[in-house]
């Protein structure tokens, strides 16, 4: 389907479900609505054919939250096991359209990094996916380092999809308007909140001085830290904070962010000017958001053609070595 007239088109967080896994979920964990969840499910015919009519070539598929993050580590880590194989399976099926992040039993933090190792090693699968706390548990915590320490060796990035906030913070902050507006839990607020505290966290935590070739994808525009950054960068340099933290440097050179679910050309150029084009990809979020609206503004928006290529596929096929 391959236009020699127009880049290449990789989008890099695009979503489905695993029905088998999904019976294993506790009432209210990823609920969605039935023809959401029949997207979700689908990795046939009618995916394909929405690919081709909005003109991407490839989807990174990755696993909906909360994927394995909640469950204990031994459950996580068979489920995970056994829902990557499914999804290789899926993927030979379609080499040239579909390739895979794996989900990561983080439960149980070192069968996560061996999982990592297998789907990359033997499965072919470009990196993990981790969605939000784990158990209510923050992912720079030291007991999640072994994962880092694998993902560098690998050289394989690991991306940080949101997941809810923790109960008590939804009931502190969010509450009193869950019920007329319950994306203010998720995508509306909430996701952005947590997964940003994720990514600031990382920085903090040192792990980057201790796994130097560490890199983390953040979605949605890189949760708004792009926006923040000058602000954020300045506070931590002020006395009182431990000296020699350097966030932009940090985060610029270890995080590279996508456009999933945020197509703002004011957000893009911000991002851009942030961090730099080698740090932008594309994404859709799929199928929470629909594809052909990601292409038509990528076509629109005012980018140099250089700019596009990289953003649409160069940036990815470095990084995700597709």
């Amino acid at each position: 389907m391959s236009d020699p007239a127009r880049p290449r088109i990789i989008a890099i967080e695009e979503h489905y479900q695993d029905p088998e896994l999904a019976k294993h979920y506790r009432p209210g964990d990823g609920s969605r609505n039935s023809q959401l969840v029949a997207k979700l499910e689908d990795l046939g015919e009618a995916r394909l054919k929405d690919l081709d009519e909005a003109g991407i070539d490839v989807q990174v598929l990755s696993h909906a939250q909360p994927a394995t993050q909640n469950f204990d580590g031994e459950t996580a880590t068979r489920l995970a096991r056994e829902t990557n194989d499914r999804l290789h399976r899926v993927i030979q099926a379609s080499p040239k359209r579909y390739a895979a992040f794996a989900i990561l039993p983080t439960p149980d933090p070192k069968a996560a990094a061996d999982e990592l190792e297998r789907s990359v090693t033997k499965l072919g699968f470009k990196g993990g996916v981790v969605h939000g706390l784990t158990n209510g548990h923050f992912l720079d915590e030291k007991q999640f380092w072994p994962l880092f320490e694998r993902a560098e060796a690998l050289d394989v990035p690991i991306y940080l999809h949101p997941g809810p906030p923790a109960q008590t913070v939804i009931d502190t902050y969010y509450k009193d308007y869950v019920a007329d507006y319950p994306m203010i839990t998720s995508a509306g607020w909430g996701y952005t909140v947590e997964a940003a505290t994720q990514g600031v966290r990382l920085v903090l935590s040192g792990v980057f001085e201790k796994y130097p070739k560490l890199r983390f994808i953040l979605g949605h525009l890189g949760e708004g830290i792009p926006f923040l950054m000058w602000r954020i960068d300045y506070s931590f340099a002020r006395p009182g904070n431990k000296p020699g933290m350097k966030f932009r440097d940090l985060f610029t050179e270890h995080f590279y962010i996508t456009t999933s679910g945020n197509f703002s050309d004011t957000a893009l150029l911000c991002s851009m000017q942030e961090m730099g084009v080698d740090r932008l990809i594309f994404s859709v979020d799929y199928p929470f958001i629909p594809n052909a609206p990601g292409p038509k503004w990528m076509d629109r928006v005012a980018l140099s053609p250089a700019d596009k290529v990289k953003i649409l596929s160069g940036n990815a096929e470095k990084l995700l070595k597709l």
